[in-house]
């Protein structure tokens, strides 16, 4: 349900040095040949014509700046998106009329990049206009993404004029916030709304922004400028702050909270499931389609889960085993559940962990891959006022988050799987690839589908058995827990929203399968409700990848290299699945032939 603004903004390409050698290579060759490239087709000028008409249209209408070197990190414009829906209406329209332009285009007069691009920007379209078609505007939140959150930034800015536009969308905030609460009332009239029991709590999230002093999360960019703002406009910047926080962002804030308590809440829908939604049951399987880039019923989900969650119990009972444990698999969960060795006593010392096996992963980098990007990412704790209702961690190209609150309910051993997947060589490793990837139109830099990224992180949790990440039977049964918690997803997210599965029986049939804390299991739960079909796109990711990793190595034998392979995957960028499973086989059978020829 929740309604993505979008994308996030890369910044712009830098050049690695272990892609020197290969651009010098292109261009010897391109230098040597004497024909010079074809000229585009008339059908790839067509669709150039259409996508680069779009990019800058949407860089106005979602209040980002155009992609230039010393754009501000995010591209942020000094305003928030309007909301509306006029605004929504509008861009629908020139979605809709784009994606009917790209149709009439004949796809195989395209070159081959162009067939790719087309099929990245023809998929985002419709991923657009369909979650506008069902307003999901009007519920712009779910259990631990608020449209009130992350407009503040995790890190402080290096600029004055970055600064300057942060000020102007604080002033923006009320304008923002009464669009949304407006979009929220419409929802709630045609019984359209996140389900009650997955924002019990969530409101609480809302209150420290209401501090009308410098305690206010807003402010904490300004408490800690960088030695790149010159000292003669720190206090002016620090001043206007102050001002805006006290005088226009808290009482927006203030505003926001008395309307998620007093209308919201009590107006929210009591069912849980997708079905029971306005138009559920298309609703529910265009969710499906938007997520994982397939076209899957729940029922063929629900089954692929059943599945690998046999196959997944298999393995933990074996590790189990193998680390020595004597009782059965339930006492087993109890124990790692319970026992204090498992447990951090401080957040540093789960910071720790997480940085160690980030660095550990540092050293096997050259064994994985062969082009390695610059950019590096930070470790952080997740903010205080989300750590309690927040997942376990989240990574992006700037930092990863590793959730410290309530530490009795962070298992030590899970922790390097979850930095593999989150930090490196998952999303932060993974955008930062693709910050530094072969320069492509704007919106192949940007554009996002959970299957490849979500899919190529759970690969990476498992890839850590390959390079002998985990260092204990606890940490390998860490792994397995986790995967096992993304093919569990396919079963219950399927079960809520199609087949009349109850909170309770999603919660005990994750408990019965994973080694996850209750408080874990109840926020991804409550998630699975609030934010239907976007759970699934891990686990049918990861088949995809492994699937192809497997035919790979059966097509090539010794010859396989998983550092070419992981190149290809990441250098090709976010794409849908069916994309990249094209792609990976074209590569596969490429790598085929030119081993013949060798031979």
């Amino acid at each position: 349900m929740h309604h993505r603004f979008g994308f996030l903004l890369a910044l712009s390409m830098t050049m690695t040095a272990e892609m020197v050698p290969m651009v010098a290579m292109a261009q010897t060759s391109s230098s040597s040949a004497t024909v010079s490239p074809p000229a585009p087709s008339t059908a790839d000028l067509q669709l150039k014509a259409i996508y680069e008409a779009e990019w800058p249209w949407r860089m106005k209408e979602m209040a980002r700046l155009p992609q230039t070197p010393d754009a501000p990190r995010g591209g942020a414009d000094d305003h928030l998106p309007s909301v509306t829906p006029e605004s929504q209406q509008r861009r629908y329209d020139y979605w809709a009329a784009a994606l009917k332009k790209i149709d009439a285009i004949p796809a195989d007069q395209l070159s081959h990049e162009e067939q790719i691009n087309a099929a990245v920007f023809r998929t985002w379209l419709w991923q657009q206009i369909t979650e506008i078609k069902y307003k999901t505007y009007e519920a712009p939140l779910n259990s631990d993404t608020f449209f009130w959150a992350g407009l503040n930034p995790r890190t402080p800015f290096s600029k004055v004029e970055d600064y300057r536009r942060y000020l102007g969308r604080m002033r923006d905030i009320p304008r923002f916030f009464a669009e949304n609460i407006a979009n929220m009332r419409r929802g709630l009239k045609r019984g359209y709304t996140v389900p009650r029991v997955s924002l019990e709590g969530r409101d609480t999230t809302i209150e420290p922004f209401t501090a009308t002093g410098t305690d206010n999360p807003f402010y904490t960019a300004f408490a800690n400028m960088p030695s790149s703002v010159p000292q003669a406009d720190r206090a002016a910047l620090q001043a206007e702050a102050r001002a805006i926080i006290h005088d226009t962002l808290a009482p927006a804030y203030a505003d926001l909270l008395k309307f998620m308590r007093t209308e919201y809440l009590p107006g929210a829908n009591k069912n849980i499931a997708a079905y029971s939604l306005p138009d559920g049951k298309a609703f529910y399987q265009d969710m499906i389609r938007r997520h994982t880039t397939l076209n899957l019923t729940p029922q063929q989900i629900h089954d692929i889960g059943l599945k690998e969650v046999a196959r997944i119990d298999s393995d933990m009972k074996k590790t189990m085993q193998d680390a020595g444990f004597q009782g059965s698999f339930a006492e087993f969960l109890t124990f790692l559940r319970t026992d204090p060795q498992f447990y951090a006593k401080t957040p540093k010392e789960l910071l720790s962990l997480s940085a160690y096996v980030a660095k550990k992963m540092d050293g096997k980098l050259k064994d994985t891959f062969n082009l390695l990007p610059r950019y590096r990412f930070t470790i952080l704790p997740v903010p205080d006022e989300l750590a309690p209702i927040y997942t376990s961690g989240r990574g992006g190209l700037e930092s990863c988050l590793m959730n410290t609150y309530d530490l009795p309910q962070r298992p030590l051993y899970s922790i390097p799987a979850l930095t593999l997947h989150e930090c490196n060589p998952g999303h932060s490793f993974q955008a930062a690839y693709a910050l530094e990837a072969p320069k492509r139109p704007p919106f192949r830099q940007t554009t996002y589908f959970s299957g490849y990224g979500e899919g190529w992180a759970l690969y990476t949790e498992w890839l850590g058995n390959e390079l002998g990440i985990y260092e204990s039977p606890y940490e390998v049964f860490g792994q397995e827990t986790f995967e096992m918690w993304r093919a569990v997803r396919l079963v219950i997210d399927t079960g809520i929203h199609a087949m009349g599965w109850s909170r309770q029986q999603a919660i005990d049939y994750l408990t019965a399968h994973t080694a996850l804390a209750p408080r874990d299991i109840a926020n991804e739960v409550d998630r699975y409700i609030a934010w239907p079909g976007q759970a699934l796109a891990y686990k049918l990711g990861e088949i995809s990848i492994r699937k192809l990793r497997a035919e790979a190595q059966a097509e090539l034998g010794s010859k396989f290299d998983q550092r070419t392979f992981h190149d290809t995957l990441l250098t090709l960028g976010s794409v849908p699945l069916p994309t990249l499973e094209n792609e990976m086989r074209a590569f596969i059978a490429k790598e085929k032939a030119r081993q013949a020829n060798a031979s």
